[in-house]
Formats: C-alpha cells, sequence, structure tokens
C-alpha cells in the first residue's frame, strides 16, 4: 500500500525537480510541435492577408485622390510642357551665349516677352481690326448657312417676345454667368500654369530628384532615365508641333489673302493654333472660314475647301515627314483615340493635353513595360538623345577635372 501510495504522485523532497507522473512520449511532442508551428503560420498568413488588404484599400484611396485632383494633375503637367518649351529655348540661348541655367532662362522668358510684345504692336491693331471683321462677318454667314438649311432666323427673333415671358432670360443670364466665371476661372489656370511652368524650368533637376526619391532606392535608375527619356521626347515632339503649326498658319493665312477671303491673318492664326491637336483641330479651324466663304458664294467656298484640303495633304505627305525626322511621331490611330478619350473624360483641358500626354505614356510604356519587364528589343523615342545629350555634358566636367 505504501509503495502504491507513493507512485501516485512525484517526490517532493527538499531539493528534488518534480517529475511529471506520464512524460510526454516523442509522437504527443511532435503532435505539440506542429500545433505550434501550425499556429504560428496560420497567424503569419493572417498577417500577410491583413496587410495585402491595406495595400490594396491604400492604392484605392490613391488612385480616388488622382481622379479627385484630376484638374489640378492636368495643369501640373501643362506647367512641365510650358517648362520644357521654355528650358529648350534656354537651351539655345545658353550654347549661343555662355551662361548659367538660371540667366539663360531669364533671357528665354525676356526673349517670349519681347516676342509677344513686337507681335502685338506691330500686327495687333491689324489683328484686332481683322477679329472685329470676323465678328462682323460670322453672324450673318451662320444665319444664312442656316437658312439653306431649313432654319430661318427671323422666325427665332419674332418667337423672342414669347420666349422673354417664359423665364427664359434668367436662365441665360445664369449661363452667361457660367461662361463668365468659366473664361475667369480659364485666365486663372493659365496664369498659374505658366509661373509653375517658369519655377520648374529653374531648377528641374531638383523636382526630378525629389520624384525619383519616391521610388524604391534599387528603382532609382530606373526611374531617372525613364523621366530624361519622356523628357527628351515630349521636348522633340512640342519642337516638331511648333514648327507645324507655324508652317500650316502662314500656309493658310497666304491661300486665304490669295483667295481673297475677309481677315486671312486671323483665319491663318487659328488655323495655326488648331494644328496643336490632332485629326480635330484642323477641322475645328477650317469651319469659321469654310462659313464666311459659304455665305458670300460657292465658287469662293469651293476654293477655300480645296484650299485647306491641299494645305493638309502637304503638311501630312511633306511637313510631317520631315520634321519627324527630327521628333518623336506616334501611331495615327493612337494619336487620334487618344485625343477623343482624354476630351471626354478631361474635357477641353484633355483635349488640348491629349497628345503630349500621350507621348509620356509612349515612352514610359515602351522603356518600363515593353523592354525591361518583357524583356522585348523596342526603340525608346528620345533614349538616345538623352543618352547624347548626359554625354555632351558630362564631357565639358571631365576634362575641368
Amino acid at each position: 500500500m505504501a509503495e502504491a501510495g507513493q507512485n501516485r504522485g512525484p517526490v517532493r523532497d527538499a531539493g528534488v525537480l518534480p517529475v511529471p507522473a506520464n512524460p510526454p512520449s516523442a509522437a504527443r511532442r511532435r503532435v505539440r510541435a506542429a500545433a505550434e508551428a501550425w499556429h504560428w503560420s496560420s497567424e503569419f498568413r493572417d498577417g500577410a492577408f491583413v496587410r495585402r488588404v491595406l495595400i490594396v484599400l491604400a492604392l484605392g484611396a490613391l488612385a480616388a485622390l488622382a481622379w479627385r485632383l484630376s484638374d489640378v494633375l492636368l495643369l501640373a503637367f501643362g506647367a512641365v510642357v510650358v517648362a520644357v518649351i521654355l528650358r529648350a529655348l534656354a537651351d539655345v540661348i545658353a550654347q549661343a551665349i555662355p551662361s548659367t541655367k538660371r540667366w539663360s532662362l531669364a533671357i528665354a522668358v525676356l526673349v517670349i516677352v519681347i516676342l509677344v510684345a513686337l507681335v502685338s504692336g506691330l500686327f495687333g491693331q491689324q489683328m484686332r481690326a481683322q477679329i472685329a471683321q470676323l465678328g462682323s462677318v460670322l453672324p450673318p454667314a451662320v444665319s444664312y448657312v442656316l437658312g439653306e438649311f431649313g432654319v430661318n432666323v427671323n422666325d427665332l427673333s419674332r418667337q423672342l417676345p414669347n420666349m422673354l415671358g417664359s423665364g427664359l432670360p434668367r436662365e441665360l443670364l445664369g449661363r452667361a454667368a457660367a461662361f463668365g466665371l468659366t473664361v475667369v476661372g480659364a485666365l486663372a489656370d493659365l496664369l498659374v500654369v505658366i509661373v509653375a511652368g517658369i519655377f520648374l524650368a529653374a531648377d528641374p533637376d531638383l523636382y526630378k530628384r525629389g520624384l525619383v526619391k519616391l521610388f524604391p532606392l534599387s528603382q532609382h535608375s530606373r526611374a531617372e532615365g525613364a523621366l530624361d527619356a519622356s523628357g527628351t521626347a515630349l521636348r522633340l515632339w512640342l519642337k516638331g508641333q511648333l514648327m507645324a503649326m507655324a508652317i500650316v498658319g502662314a500656309l493658310t493665312g497666304t491661300a486665304l489673302w490669295l483667295i481673297g477671303l475677309p481677315s486671312p491673318l486671323a483665319l491663318g492664326l487659328i488655323a495655326g493654333l488648331g494644328e496643336f491637336i490632332p485629326f480635330l483641330g484642323p477641322l475645328l479651324a477650317a469651319l469659321p472660314a469654310l462659313i464666311i466663304a459659304g455665305s458670300q458664294s460657292s465658287e469662293l467656298f469651293l476654293w477655300t475647301l480645296g484650299a485647306f484640303v491641299v494645305i493638309q495633304q502637304v503638311e501630312s505627305n511633306m511637313i510631317a515627314p520631315l520634321v519627324q525626322r527630327e521628333t518623336v511621331s506616334l501611331p495615327p490611330a493612337l494619336s487620334l483615340l487618344s485625343v477623343l478619350a482624354f476630351g471626354v473624360v478631361f474635357g477641353p483641358v484633355g483635349l488640348v493635353l491629349a497628345v503630349p500626354l500621350t507621348v509620356v505614356a509612349f515612352v514610359l510604356v515602351k522603356k518600363l513595360y515593353v523592354r525591361e519587364t518583357l524583356g522585348e528589343d523596342t526603340p525608346v523615342p528620345g533614349e538616345e538623345t538623352a543618352r547624347e545629350e548626359a554625354q555632351a555634358e558630362a564631357a565639358p566636367a571631365s576634362r575641368s577635372s
């Protein structure tokens, strides 16, 4: 009995550690280790899942914020376009007159201001007279064209008193006020874009370094190379586009002057500005001239239509190939679809900035995705020029050292 009682529990003598009655076997230890491993792995899986969910939510919130600030981001890109133009002119000045980047930029801004003042002084009065003439000629021309389609403007004027009593004036005044606020807002946005563009052009490396630091350290070289290539491609595209705009504007003004259409200088300026938006811009720019010509005679309308068709053919088959040898060319279908897409999504501002945005996206996709992710060998617009410019900038520094 004493021995049985002693076997029921551990020995509790002083200085002796307690020993469990049924020590765990090797199988129990393995089961316990497996349970503990499963417990920790399940906690790890839960933590990884929660982390992925938080990352997805953060990306969704970032996308929603970007969409909310899309107008501001478009203005920022417009400032980048202005900075690229100013920086390109400043580089030309720096090559002609040895100076620092800031002084060359100041000279470039001063040159642009002087050119605008000279154009306003030399052609401003004539331009204002022609725009005023265009404003006096265009409404009767529109009335004539509407009459050809069976819309009688006189009937509309006789119905105007009835419309005035129907509360329409209040609605018209509201729309006029909204239009006025839109114009004021557009002018304010243009001023912000110009000022921000000057600041960006003053020290582009500062903002480029800040943008590169948003990426992991291992991706800094890739991000910097992509930014350099896209900036160079954008500058080359703008160079070619400005050349095409100047040539088309000069050809249009000369052709309309030879035809005898009123206000050829103003209509040529409209045609040159419309060339900035591919496909849709030239069509919209031709409408005022065609309306005025159609209101005078069918022969003048045909001459004007033929002039625009010939100029566009010359631009497509002669000017564009010559310009694209030194600049960046996009696939025509891509340009057209980008204009339509950005115009529908972002409105008039997106319509104006559609092609430069597409140029940057085109370069980034080809460099970062097609070449470096998929491994396909594809040329990247602007990359070779950016490399040559970097080597040219590094050569004087190496000689001086």
